[in-house]
């Protein structure tokens, strides 16, 4: 049992959250690449928010593009977990909130989506910046709330979680090595994001 909370208070330890409220508001937030896979002009934004989980501050995408896709610098996961708090604004054509991770650069990544919209979670691959569906499970994803979106990866092995419920898993080997973690969004969603945490195993 030691050695177990152990293990616990280890990886306790080494979690980092971004709270996203140090940062300058209206701009991008400082140590990460605010950009997108495809066309279009994303628009990375910390803004202030009065309903965020942590006040005052949250990280806004309010552009339009094809992907848009913030991935945190100087992140190297392979295996561990990446988490989110977010909600679900607006958009007609998509509305939705994604984590990436493994991601060699925006256009090689491995990203999880929930979306209001289709009230779904989906797994896909992006590689050289075609994006590829692999997995989709339905699930009640509510607009315009909080909610939070979690995946745990070991190996080939991935866990993804909406509110504490998993989602779907699926096994895959495409991106192998430790890359970088981040949020992601599609087309025209206006999507907020708050204390995001991840952790190397």
């Amino acid at each position: 049992m030691k050695t177990f909370l152990s293990v616990l208070f280890l990886a306790a330890a080494a979690a980092e959250t971004v709270s996203f409220d140090k940062a300058e508001a209206g701009k991008s937030p400082a140590g990460w690449t605010a950009t997108q896979t495809g066309s279009g002009q994303a628009k990375w934004a910390v803004v202030a928010d009065d309903t965020a989980p942590s006040k005052p501050n949250v990280l806004k995408q309010s552009g339009q593009a094809t992907f848009p896709v913030c991935l945190k610098d100087d992140t190297s996961v392979k295996d561990g977990f990446v988490e989110v708090k977010f909600k679900a604004v607006s958009g007609r054509e998509d509305r939705a909130a994604g984590l990436v991770w493994r991601a060699r650069d925006a256009n090689n990544y491995y990203v999880a989506r929930a979306n209001a919209l289709e009230n779904n979670v989906t797994v896909y691959h992006t590689i050289n910046g075609r994006r590829t569906e692999k997995k989709r499970a339905s699930m009640k994803v509510p607009a315009n709330q909080w909610q939070t979106l979690r995946v745990d990866v070991e190996g080939n092995h991935f866990i993804v979680s909406l509110n504490g419920q998993k989602a779907l898993d699926w096994d895959d080997e495409t991106f192998k090595d430790a890359g970088k973690v981040g949020v992601w969004t599609k087309a025209d969603s206006v999507t907020l994001f708050d204390d995001f945490a991840y952790a190397s195993k």
